[in-house]
């Protein structure tokens, strides 16, 4: 099985010691390395591909920790940037009442955005299957060049680009900056994987079906649609596929993306798919595929963290 890319932020994650309140409220937190690139190279990893992680980390204690832990993990860190200019970026999350979770970032610059375009080199990208990224990093600093950089080699090396989004508002000043560049960054994307709860802003639409001629552009072949516990949807030009969400408790959605994305991905490589075969997936292989993703998702919701708490393929027999 050939390797996944992923570019963009690592980061520690702090996870509260107490759900159901409001950040400002939580008085305790764990450190849990993350950041929603490396949690989708983690999660295909788990499931047993090989990842690597294209970032750049502070020269601190921090940036130990996620080389660490990362490297314990399986991850290949070898293209890992250490930098003294900036600080590893860090996260504090709280989980409330509804299950949803509130941010705060610390990254004022994080040295994740200081990469630059030259930092990224083109013999990396010989037998690769896949590189994913996300928006958080797509601001405007030198990592939204180190993207567009890796983006031109994966495509002429013929890997997947696979686009998640992940919107986090709270990073952005200007909304319309975020839409701008997300629209200026799906088309490069051949897989685009967007959530309900962000269809509308990225679309101005609500409905998927409506969305899916403006989605469906440039390299664009798959768009996945995620819908929490109602289920995931899959589309291509033309095929359709949805599958539905197994019912569990949850006690930590940190990170649940980002798994559903890992194990979509980690399905295509295991059976060969290239970025030719993408336009005639099948309703039946694209619905195998959001099956498997789902329950993946469906056992990490059920435990504290992103990457500690995804399955192993033994763990999802």
């Amino acid at each position: 099985m050939k390797k996944l890319f992923a570019i963009g932020e690592a980061l520690i994650d702090f996870i509260p010691e107490e759900s159901g309140k409001e950040l400002r409220y939580v008085s305790g937190f764990q450190p849990k390395v993350g950041g929603a690139p490396a949690n989708v190279c983690g999660a295909y990893v788990k499931l047993g591909g090989e990842g690597a992680l294209i970032t750049q980390l502070g020269a601190d204690p921090f940036g130990d920790k996620i080389v660490e832990e990362f490297t314990e993990c399986g991850i290949d860190c070898s293209h890992v940037k250490r930098t003294e200019k900036a600080n590893t970026s860090l996260a504090f999350v709280a989980l409330k009442e509804d299950g949803n979770r509130e941010f705060s970032f610390y990254r004022k610059p994080g040295a994740d955005m200081m990469m630059e375009a030259k930092d990224i080199e083109d013999s990396w990208f010989t037998d690769v299957f896949a590189l994913h990224f996300c928006s958080v990093s797509l601001g405007d600093f030198p990592m939204k060049e180190a993207h567009k950089k890796a983006i031109d080699c994966g495509l002429r090396s013929r890997a997947v680009i696979s686009f998640d989004p992940n919107i986090r508002l709270a990073l952005w000043e200007n909304p319309e900056a975020l839409r701008n560049v997300i629209w200026e960054f799906a088309p490069m994307a051949h897989v685009l994987k967007i959530s309900d709860e962000e269809l509308e802003f990225i679309t101005g639409e609500t409905d998927i079906k409506t969305a899916l001629p403006k989605l469906l552009q440039g390299n664009t072949k798959v768009v996945i649609y995620t819908r929490g516990a109602d289920g995931a949807e899959c589309y291509t030009e033309h095929h359709s596929a949805f599958s539905p969400t197994e019912k569990v408790t949850a006690v930590d959605t940190t990170g649940a993306g980002d798994g559903f994305i890992g194990a979509f991905l980690f399905c295509m490589a295991r059976d060969g798919v290239t970025v030719e075969d993408l336009s005639d997936l099948s309703s039946e292989k694209m619905t195998q595929y959001l099956t498997f993703a789902n329950k993946f998702c469906g056992k990490s919701v059920t435990k504290h963290g992103a990457i500690a708490s995804y399955p192993s393929l033994a763990e999802m027999e």
